[in-house]
């Protein structure tokens, strides 16, 4: 790999090319990771890409409107946090098509622009799937790398972390359970706020909510 500076969108392509492995994609599939142009890129070598690329906003941009998911991950690695607008942010979430795009942009780019705290309580409120499952992603990666902020930033989520848990959409559930969990892995003052939740979620007449509760106790007792 080339060390350069202002790469181009097609010398990023061609770098991902050669490191796609076509051969992953079966396995990629069965994780439900997928994508009519997905290459077949370990996340490892496109964190590698992305450094060499450095930070670069323009570039970001480009890469994402080529729809190809590597390209569009390495373009959350590599945008500018203090560029990305709030309508950026809603445009992204309304692309998102595959839940390790969503992820991917939430922990390498959502979490560190201003409007990470807002986003969630307008998202889920979105009825598309990746929208809604990127609210919640996002409440997940705060609470995971904001360690620094007090307990009770997080508890404003509560509310929606309830009232989403009746959602039976696989991808959204998921990301409601790994929010919940994450907050209460934070402390042990979290832990017991997160059980108390879930405890209540448990009691809501759905499957999904039961599901999210009783994972997220059996994981966050053990602890």
């Amino acid at each position: 790999m080339k060390t350069m500076e202002n790469y181009s969108a097609n010398e990023v392509l061609k770098e991902l090319k050669a490191a796609a492995v076509p051969a992953n994609l079966a396995g990629m599939a069965r994780f439900a990771i997928g994508g009519e142009k997905r290459m077949g890129v370990s996340v490892p070598e496109m964190r590698k890409l992305a450094k060499n690329i450095g930070t670069d906003h323009k570039l970001a941009l480009e890469l994402w409107e080529t729809g190809i998911p590597e390209a569009m991950i390495v373009a959350g690695m590599i945008d500018d946090p203090a560029k990305v607008t709030s309508g950026q942010m809603d445009k992204w979430a309304g692309d998102f098509e595959s839940w390790d795009v969503c992820d991917q942009v939430c922990m390498n780019l959502f979490d560190r622009t201003k409007f990470a705290w807002e986003k969630p309580f307008e998202w889920a409120k979105d009825e598309r799937e990746f929208v809604r499952r990127a609210a919640f992603s996002l409440m997940a990666v705060l609470a995971w790398h904001r360690r620094d902020l007090p307990d009770k930033d997080f508890i404003k989520f509560f509310p929606l972390l309830e009232t989403y848990a009746t959602d039976e959409r696989n991808f959204v559930k998921k990301a409601v359970n790994w929010a919940l969990r994450q907050f209460g892995k934070r402390s042990q003052e979290a832990k017991k706020l997160a059980l108390q939740l879930a405890y209540k979620i448990q009691k809501i007449d759905s499957k999904s909510a039961r599901w999210i509760a009783s994972d997220a106790i059996k994981e966050l007792e053990k602890r």
